[in-house]
């Protein structure tokens, strides 16, 4: 509270709204000087408000940044994920994904063109479903295909189904795709599959993600669906950086 009111006191001040008002003022004279000048300038308070949370946010993005830099090769490395495209790339690029999340369909679209066009970047895939138990399902049952190694076409027909991955939909998509629905079924319910999904929710909380998708460029942490052409500036600055 003493931190909120030495905000709003340096705010009006700078204001030039009450020229008296002065941080090193003893605490209860400070927090009279400054409540008698809300009473009579009430917007204030949410621009003091704007100030913490804006610098709450740059503290969080200054905490996940270092968490990346220090776990870089780990998160790359992602020994208990899923790889799309090159598994020797020089460029890896890491997706948080949630299969009945439209912008991660959205983002799909724009990591498959990227990979159709440059054949030197590895995609590893961090299942985190977040839009409830049909998500859960899918999650497990795409991370179960990867064991009949057919991880990449379960993924794809996964993010190109038009209607929401339910629980009925993702075993006929299974079928479809030439799975063995049985085998899928038992290898769902895997420790292996547990701890995928939470590691990833880990990671998203460390790396600040607050939802789908997210990436992450080398070292820079990507919230939501971005453009080919960020995704090429990004991919070009990994490379520049060697």
């Amino acid at each position: 509270m003493k931190q909120f009111f030495l905000i709003l006191a340096l705010f009006i001040s700078g204001f030039g709204l009450e020229t008296s008002i002065a941080a090193d003022k003893p605490e209860i004279t400070l927090e009279k000087e400054v409540l008698d000048i809300i009473r009579k300038n009430p917007e204030i308070i949410m621009e003091a408000i704007q100030i913490l949370q804006a610098r709450e946010s740059k503290n969080n993005l200054s905490d996940a940044e270092k968490f990346l830099k220090n776990n870089k090769k780990a998160i790359e490395l992602g020994l208990d994920a899923p790889v799309l495209g090159n598994p020797f790339g020089d460029v890896t690029i890491v997706e948080f994904l949630d299969y009945n999340c439209g912008y991660c369909r959205k983002a799909f679209k724009t990591v498959m063109e990227l990979l159709a066009e440059d054949k030197n970047i590895r995609v590893v895939m961090r299942e985190w479903p977040i839009l409830g138990n049909d998500s859960v399902v899918a999650a497990r049952a795409s991370l179960a295909a990867h064991k009949q190694k057919k991880y990449n076409e379960f993924h794809i027909a996964l993010m190109e189904n038009r209607g929401r991955n339910s629980a009925k939909s993702v075993m006929s998509l299974a079928k479809e795709v030439g799975l063995d629905v049985e085998i899928l079924k038992k290898d769902m319910e895997l420790t292996e599959i547990d701890a995928h999904i939470e590691n990833s929710k880990q990671l998203a909380q460390m790396l600040n993600l607050t939802g789908t998708p997210g990436f992450i460029f080398g070292e820079e942490i990507v919230p939501g669906a971005i453009g080919l052409d960020q995704m090429r500036e990004f991919v070009a600055k990994i490379r520049n950086r060697g």
